[in-house]
């Protein structure tokens, strides 16, 4: 299935959706990076933080999605298509960045491991995935997806991303590095939103891709006034209109000494 990706829809809610990825970056400790990498790099507006962080390095971007790549480049970041389970890090390759990209994968679990085996000493890690799965704005979605009245377009319902916690990837790396300093970690965002349809709005950039792709135009549209009634009774507005949206993401550093 082609996955496809709004740049425009996926920025409507730029400013939450970065926090996470300053956070991360923040506990990286790399000083003088040779190349730094950044996997997944939607529309490029953060890898140019990258840039200007670290001036001397090489950055390097990628993502899966053509709509994606397009977008870097009209921002001018020279990102290439590719995808993440082919990465390897290389002999300069000094901070690797992940930013909400491998719970689309399931076996991402295994390729933390092989790159933080791969890392040159001195190198860094650092991965954040969101991990609100079980949370009503995923859970309604799946179940909606599932009934009769959409299971036939979307065969296998909407998948859940199977992250887990910070001390199993705490464990993981470690196992994978030893030696290595690990910092595993979460957080739940509570982001103040507004609109008729917040949440909906929010998942449509995301969550629900595998959706937007399986449906027609009119499908999705009626996929989006079937969902807007049950996202709004789970995230009731409060008396001065604003939705608060809870979200949990998780977070991992490797500094491989």
């Amino acid at each position: 299935m082609t996955l496809l990706w709004d740049p425009a829809l996926y920025r409507r809610h730029d400013d939450h959706r970065a926090r996470p990825f300053l956070d991360l970056v923040a506990r990286v400790g790399a000083t003088a990076p040779r190349e730094v990498v950044d996997l997944g790099c939607g529309p490029g507006h953060l890898t140019g933080l990258l840039s200007q962080r670290w001036p001397e390095a090489r950055v390097r971007a990628s993502d899966a999605s053509e709509e994606m790549v397009a977008a870097a480049r009209e921002a001018g970041v020279d990102a290439e298509l590719a995808d993440v389970r082919d990465f390897a890090p290389g002999p300069e390759t000094d901070v690797v960045v992940s930013n909400a990209v491998l719970h689309w994968v399931p076996e991402h679990r295994d390729l933390l491991a092989r790159w933080a085996a791969a890392l040159p000493a001195g190198g860094w890690l650092a991965v954040q995935v969101p991990g609100n799965e079980s949370s009503p704005s995923h859970t309604i979605a799946r179940d909606l997806l599932a009934s009769d009245a959409w299971a036939p377009r979307l065969p296998g319902g909407l998948a859940a991303y199977g992250v887990g916690t910070p001390e199993e990837y705490a464990r993981l790396l470690a196992s994978a590095r030893p030696g290595a300093r690990v910092d595993c970690w979460e957080t739940t965002y509570v982001h103040p939103l507004t609109g008729d349809d917040p949440v909906g709005d929010w998942i449509a950039g995301t969550t629900l891709r595998p959706a937007r792709a399986a449906l027609t135009d009119a499908e999705w549209e009626r996929l989006r006034a079937d969902l807007a009634p049950r996202l709004r009774a789970a995230y009731p507005p409060d008396d001065a209109g604003t939705t608060w949206f809870g979200f949990r993401r998780v977070f991992a550093v490797l500094a491989a000494l």
